[in-house]
């Protein structure tokens, strides 16, 4: 079978360093790597529409912030397809055979679509496009034979719905659609970084977020201004590492190597870290090590980025053309599931 890999964002905004460690960093190396056919990254705009219907002007310039992420990491459009998810109609129509498969029990048992509807409020009202999303993502997945998902541990109940409904279509209709296996990052820390404030969740919405596009003073100022520990008062207080969003981050992004450039005074992080936890350790000295770790990793994607901007329309192009290609293989899956279903009526 061949190997092939669908995953995206939805756009609502840039991208933060959240995204990058627990899959854009990824992707750029699965796409390196040669060992699939085909890469194919969408940009989820209608997805995103879900919960911003009434503001479709920041959803329609959020997309061309997201493509300047991926082009800025390193998403070469030379070896993967990047499109924009509402120029895919097929999409629609797959989800709405999907449906069929689905329970509306089974949608509000999603631990992902409850968590995100708790965190917008939407308990009272939920809009119907938002609740079944997941049927969307299976379509999203399955238009393109995708085998291979790579995503963040938050996601994991969604795929598992995309392969139940891959199950449900192939033993009513026959063998069609291709069950995919999601791929998550090898370092653990990667899985969910925390905001920068402490909270469970880096987010946009709340504010706690490293952007791929912030200048380095804008890294650093935010850095500085980071939860630690609050029981680590002083320099000689024993502090907690666990928990810690800049040991989290340290734990994501820190190399041995680096202590000999920036903290020369520690071999690795596990000495950082045992120190830190004895006490004597101030948060500013580990915190100017975060920062250093982090210029070095986001400032040429930040140079990248800044050149990019200088041609949007190169950028326009470079998506209108994804959207072409990734459109056509979707209508070939239609058509497959189409014949399936016995549905292709003057076929």
């Amino acid at each position: 079978m061949k190997k092939i890999i669908l995953t995206g964002d939805r756009p609502t905004g840039k991208l933060h360093i959240g995204h990058y460690v627990g899959s854009l960093k990824g992707r750029v190396a699965l796409q390196n790597s040669g060992a699939y056919e085909k890469v194919l990254i969408m940009i989820a705009d209608a997805q995103a529409l879900t919960d911003n219907a009434d503001n479709p002007e920041k959803i329609r310039k959020s997309i061309f912030e997201v493509a300047l992420d991926y082009l800025a990491c390193g998403i070469d459009p030379n070896k993967s397809t990047i499109f924009i998810q509402s120029q895919i109609p097929e999409l629609c129509e797959l989800s709405f055979y999907y449906m069929n498969l689905v329970t509306v029990a089974r949608l509000k048992r999603n631990p992902t679509v409850k968590s995100e509807i708790q965190m917008r409020g939407f308990e009272a009202s939920i809009p119907v496009g938002f609740f079944t999303y997941p049927i969307s993502q299976a379509a999203d997945i399955t238009a393109f034979k995708a085998t291979t998902v790579p995503v963040g541990e938050d996601q994991i109940p969604m795929l598992e719905q995309t392969k139940e409904i891959v199950r449900k279509f192939n033993s009513t209709y026959g063998e069609t659609l291709v069950e995919p296996e999601i791929l998550l990052p090898n370092n653990k820390a990667c899985l969910r970084l925390p905001g920068t404030d402490g909270k469970a969740k880096m987010s946009k919405s709340l504010n706690n977020c490293i952007y791929l596009s912030d200048s380095s003073d804008t890294i650093k100022q935010k850095v500085m201004e980071m939860f630690t520990d609050p029981t680590h008062l002083k320099v000689s207080d024993p502090g907690h590492v666990e928990n810690n969003p800049v040991f989290i981050y340290l734990d994501a992004f820190c190399k041995d190597e680096h202590f000999s450039l920036y903290l020369p005074e520690y071999s690795n992080l596990d000495e950082l870290k045992s120190h830190y936890t004895k006490g004597g350790l101030g948060d500013i000295k580990v915190k100017n090590f975060l920062n250093s770790v982090l210029q070095e990793e986001l400032n040429p994607i930040y140079q990248r980025r800044k050149e990019l901007e200088k041609d949007l329309d190169s950028i326009y192009e470079i998506l209108k053309c994804g959207s072409k290609n990734a459109r056509e293989i979707a209508a070939a899956t239609l058509s497959d599931v189409k014949k399936a279903m016995k549905i292709n009526y003057f076929d």
